[in-house]
């Protein structure tokens, strides 16, 4: 069975970006386009993995973050943050919100796709 990763944001770009290369590394990719959304997705899905934006509509992803962690079926799932935010404190707000990872946008593909790999070690089948 293959992996799960939901991506939550709501630029379209990037969310294709995202989704391609997550695609072709094999896993298994569903989107939520705002904050609320993703907190939906998350509980009804209950992926392996989610890659979310901090800046986004109807619902941040701090917020978000600690409404998918208050879950008792998704309070384990790690979920990296997916931001243009590049300052220091950003970060660390980032990761006292609970997220495993921060990744800056613009960001390098390999380094990427080595950090979601570091969160879901096993490879999906192809």
């Amino acid at each position: 069975m293959k992996q799960r990763v939901l991506i939550i944001e709501d630029n379209e770009a990037n969310r294709y970006l995202a989704r391609f290369l997550l695609e072709r590394q094999g896993f298994e990719v569903t989107q939520a386009i705002n904050g609320a959304e993703g907190v939906r997705a998350a509980v009804e899905q209950q992926p392996d993995l989610i890659i979310m934006d901090i800046e986004m509509p109807e619902m941040d992803g701090y917020e978000a973050a600690d409404r998918i962690h208050a879950n008792a079926h998704t309070v384990a799932v790690p979920i990296i943050a997916f931001t243009s935010y590049a300052h220091p404190s950003d970060r660390l707000r980032a990761l006292n919100h609970g997220f495993a990872d921060y990744i800056e946008k613009p960001f390098e593909v390999d380094d990427f796709i080595r950090r979601v790999l570091q969160l879901l070690p096993t490879s999906p089948p192809p």
